[in-house]
């Protein structure tokens, strides 16, 4: 039996990129003439939030990672300037009070900005973890991404067919005993 087919390792990257637009400002609808229904496509600032993004990636030293993908998003917004107005009224929670863009729009746009940059495209993801983060200076965006790797449970039952071990079918009372079925 052959083994269980490894990803590759690929290195981490990661990268930091400026705070993402809203998910209003990066999609726009229109109508084409001669059309009855609306079109979705991204906006003129859309293109260039997209061509800064891949411009610095690159310059990070991002490739594409081959098979499956994780990352990690984490979302700085801007620090205002009465940080320290809010830090006396709420201690703990002052940062919420920070506008922030949403967490599920940031990820959209940044997915989609640096599809085929990092990865090929967004079927490949299969874990996202993101936060938003205290806010500590000028907005941006960190994310980091690597190749998944996932954890097989049930790898000590290919190790065991590996071995030449055999597994028994319990046969019914009164039936003849079957055979040893090697996996």
């Amino acid at each position: 039996m052959t083994p269980i087919p490894k990803a590759p390792k690929a290195e981490e990257v990661r990268l930091v990129l400026p705070y993402p637009l809203s998910a209003n400002r990066y999609w726009r609808s229109y109508v084409p003439k001669g059309w009855n229904r609306a079109l979705v496509a991204p906006s003129d600032e859309a293109k260039v939030y997209k061509r800064e993004v891949a411009r610095m990636a690159k310059e990070q030293g991002a490739q594409p990672i081959v098979g499956p993908v994780e990352y990690t998003l984490e979302l700085y917004p801007r620090l205002p300037q009465d940080w320290a107005k809010r830090v006396k009224k709420d201690p703990l929670w002052w940062d919420l009070t920070v506008q922030c863009i949403d967490l599920d729009n940031a990820r959209k746009v940044m997915l989609d900005a640096l599809a085929g940059i990092c990865f090929r495209n967004d079927s490949r993801i299969r874990k996202d973890p993101g936060e938003i983060m205290v806010p500590d200076g000028e907005a941006r965006c960190v994310i980091t991404f690597r190749a998944y790797e996932r954890a097989h449970p049930q790898a000590p039952l290919f190790d065991a067919l590996d071995n030449g071990s055999v597994i028994r079918r319990a046969a019914p009372r009164g039936t003849p005993q079957l055979p040893a079925v090697p996996f």
